[in-house]
């Protein structure tokens, strides 16, 4: 259930407001669909890899093997950096939701109560943290495919106000905006580069799952069937969410602005308020407070545990070792927590503009990771090769490498190019908007450069890769599936 409701977030559940607003019906769908193409590219090309090599620290430490050391050591404070970021993105998104019942209350209130709840969590040890996050993720799940049915219902005049809408804002305002009026193809492309960053942000951190491949129970066979469901998730969830809410709301309604600091910005309530459905709202702004609440204690947990990892590794001072008792890496913890406080810029700016800082941050970030992971396969698939196996004898393998992964690598890259291309045009710069979108890009490669410095060194050879270290022990803890003794185990089992 983790594996597919964990990283349904805000990104979703609000950030397709704005998305919408820039980009158009269609230009959302397409958004969301051609980041979907990269997200699937990046899942079935680190499925290869994980499902073969279940290793600690997941492709931190495979780009290791099978880059050079500066690499990893690059990749790995990205990742830090990316969770770090995210943590005050979905603070200041607690934030607005909070304010569709209380318009008045300072926002400093809202950030610490879902602050403190997320720290309490991630105090309270791994064990905790997986029930939360397993409860939290079938709220999510149930959300989001109750919020699909609902729009269908609403859509064909379902609701109070048996309005059918079908595909009416398709037509008026039109399937694309013309980004800040800018005519032609120019507008609608801006337009639509705008919703390519928030989809990004919203599907980043399908990933993690290559994070927790050490931990989990048979991984050589239960990490493929992982992968292969994210197709679900990418289709149900993502692809048909936002052509639901492009059925719904038109682009040019005002409350789709989440820079307003009006918690009706989500889509979905626009969307119900609109059918004149009474009460409904606020379960809705509930279940997506529950979801803020899932996604700042994962962002915390997992920022944390990169810390440790890069710690671990002599990428990061030692001091983050420590752990209790119980092994909790409470220095980590509280160091990545501490970052939080950014949130509170919230208190004298828009939350929802907050927000948006803090979300094309994470978004170009991931988008980084993602570049990573392409990388980091295709020098694996050479080494495989170069030593005489074959892609057949991996646990998990794909018809679509190796251009899935250049694929990932490609179209993350350009992604990246054309996160804030608007600046560039005339009397349209905007500071903010630059160093949320080309910091990380900007980042990554210093980083690399550093530690190429610092510790010198060849790429490693394709010849000299290391596919055998700690196979023996993975092999040891493969076994086959128990058989399911009716259809309901069946289901269960393909489910979790």
């Amino acid at each position: 259930m983790i594996s597919i409701g964990g990283v349904i977030g805000t990104g979703l559940f609000l950030g397709t407001g704005s998305a919408l607003m820039n980009g158009g019906p269609l230009g959302l769908l397409l958004g969301y669909m051609f980041i979907g193409s990269i997200c699937y590219c990046v899942m079935i090309t680190i499925g290869e890899m994980i499902s073969y090599l279940p290793v600690a620290g997941g492709h931190i430490k495979l780009a290791e093997r099978f880059v050079d050391p500066a690499f990893s050591f690059a990749l790995g404070w990205n990742l830090w950096y990316n969770w770090t970021v995210t943590l005050p993105a979905e603070l200041s998104a607690v934030a607005t939701i909070m304010n569709f019942w209380h318009p008045g209350v300072n926002n400093a209130v809202w950030i610490t109560m879902c602050l403190v709840v997320a720290v309490g969590i991630n105090l309270s040890g791994v064990g905790v943290y997986g029930e939360t996050e397993f409860m939290f993720a079938s709220i999510k799940v149930v959300t989001i495919v109750g919020l699909i049915i609902l729009g269908i219902v609403l859509d064909l005049g379902g609701g109070p106000n048996h309005d059918r809408i079908g595909f009416r804002y398709w037509k008026d305002p039109g399937p694309f905006v013309q980004f800040h009026g800018i005519s032609g193809m120019t507008g609608r492309f801006l337009g639509w580069s705008r919703v390519v960053t928030q989809a990004a942000f919203a599907y980043v951190g399908s990933e993690v799952v290559a994070m927790a491949a050490a931990e989990a129970k048979n991984p050589r066979r239960n990490l493929p069937k992982a992968i292969r469901r994210v197709y679900i998730r990418l289709l149900l969830f993502y692809i048909g969410g936002v052509f639901i809410i492009g059925l719904l709301v038109p682009s040019n309604n005002p409350l789709l602005n989440v820079n307003s600091n009006d918690a009706s910005a989500s889509p979905f309530v626009i969307a119900i308020n609109q059918a004149g459905i009474k009460g409904l709202p606020a379960v809705i702004n509930a279940a997506l407070l529950t979801s803020a609440w899932s996604a700042a204690s994962s962002d915390l947990y997992i920022a944390s545990r990169g810390l440790y990892g890069l710690a671990a590794s002599g990428n990061a001072p030692k001091v983050f070792l420590r752990t209790s008792r119980s092994g909790l890496p409470y220095v980590a913890v509280a160091t990545c927590a501490s970052f939080s406080l950014l949130s509170y810029m919230a208190v004298n700016t828009s939350s929802g503009m907050v927000f948006t800082w803090f979300s094309s941050l994470c978004a170009t970030a991931g988008l980084t990771t993602w570049f990573g992971i392409g990388v980091i396969y295709l020098r694996f698939r050479k080494g495989f090769l170069a030593q005489g196996h074959k892609m057949n004898e991996l646990p998990y393998s794909s018809r679509l490498q190796p251009f899935a992964a250049w694929w990932a690598v490609g179209a993350s890259f350009v992604t990246l190019l054309f996160s804030a291309w608007e600046v560039f045009l005339r009397d349209n710069w905007s500071t903010a908007t630059f160093m949320t979108n080309y910091l990380p890009m900007i980042l990554f490669p210093v980083l690399y450069g550093i530690a190429k410095i610092s510790k010198p060194g060849p790429l490693v050879k394709p010849s000299e890769m290391d596919f055998h270290s700690g196979i023996a022990e993975i092999e040891a803890i493969t076994h086959a599936d128990v058989r399911p003794r009716n259809i309901v185990e069946a289901f269960w089992m393909w489910l979790m």
